[in-house]
């Protein structure tokens, strides 16, 4: 059981965030920073042991005043747990030139993690501690409609294998590589109604692995028997994986004719 620990948790008021959050939070010793860009909103009226924090981890800025915030409410004591989680998705066609657009997920979903990773280390100053990220099985395996989020999340997944051959004994890593999560992440990936991916699981479910993982200190978290499976047949059988893509790729036809439709109707 995870007790008497100082944590900071980002993307915390929402999907696997807030069942991570309660869950850490029914344990009434430890003192959780809960960080989401609409905290003090969604999470004020949470566990005693709980400090809403709104911020956007998008940013340097933001980051940095994490950091100050939680030196402040833990009073000087260190983070014991820092759960990078934040992160959000865009479903689409990637075929459009918007820098802007671009920048912003990779802020959020792999600059943000890295440079909190730079920034824990700091913090910790050779004192034990333990950094968490949600990856996603997307950081393993590309989907169509999902092209920059993908990026995003396989610029992660590089990062923290490179990084586990350099940082310190002192701090341990564990990753989550969830499927798709019954979430609002599917509401903020597009406007437009689209059919989700095969398998999706509960937030729930997928909490419990992972905070189970953090238990246990393990490097890595997969919560879907399913995943795991269809890694090694894909694996030694690859045209199940052109199978695979093959159906999502006419979800993401379905989904493009749709839009067309909906546009068109409404001229």
């Amino acid at each position: 059981m995870i007790s008497n620990k100082t944590i900071v948790l980002t993307g915390a008021s929402s999907g696997i965030g807030y069942e991570v959050l309660k869950l850490l939070s029914a344990e009434k010793s430890n003192l959780i920073l809960a960080v989401s860009r609409h905290a003090e909103e969604k999470l004020a009226s949470f566990a005693d042991n709980v400090i809403p924090f709104t911020c956007d981890v998008s940013s340097r800025e933001g980051v940095d005043s994490l950091f100050e915030e939680a030196n402040k409410v833990f009073e000087g004591r260190k983070i014991d747990l820092f759960y990078a989680n934040a992160g959000f998705p865009y479903y689409e066609e990637f075929n459009y030139t918007n820098w802007e657009r671009i920048l912003k997920i990779f802020e959020t979903n792999t600059i943000s993690p890295i440079y909190t990773y730079a920034k824990y280390l700091h913090h910790l100053d050779g004192r034990e501690g333990h950094l968490a990220y949600t990856v996603s099985a997307i950081g393993q395996m590309a989907m169509p409609g999902y092209a920059l989020y993908s990026a995003t999340k396989f610029a992660l997944h590089g990062f923290q294998q490179a990084i586990r051959l350099e940082m310190p004994n002192s701090l341990k890593l564990t990753c989550l590589y969830p499927v798709a999560t019954d979430t609002n992440f599917f509401n903020v990936a597009s406007p437009y109604k689209f059919e989700k991916p095969f398998p999706v699981q509960q937030p729930d479910v997928v909490a419990r692995k992972m905070v189970a993982a953090l238990e246990k200190g393990k490097k890595f978290c997969s919560p879907s028997p399913l995943f795991a499976l269809s890694k090694v047949l894909m694996g030694v059988a690859p045209p199940v994986r052109t199978i695979y893509w093959k159906l999502e790729q006419e979800k993401l036809k379905r989904f493009k004719e749709e839009i067309k439709k909906y546009r068109d109707e409404n001229k």
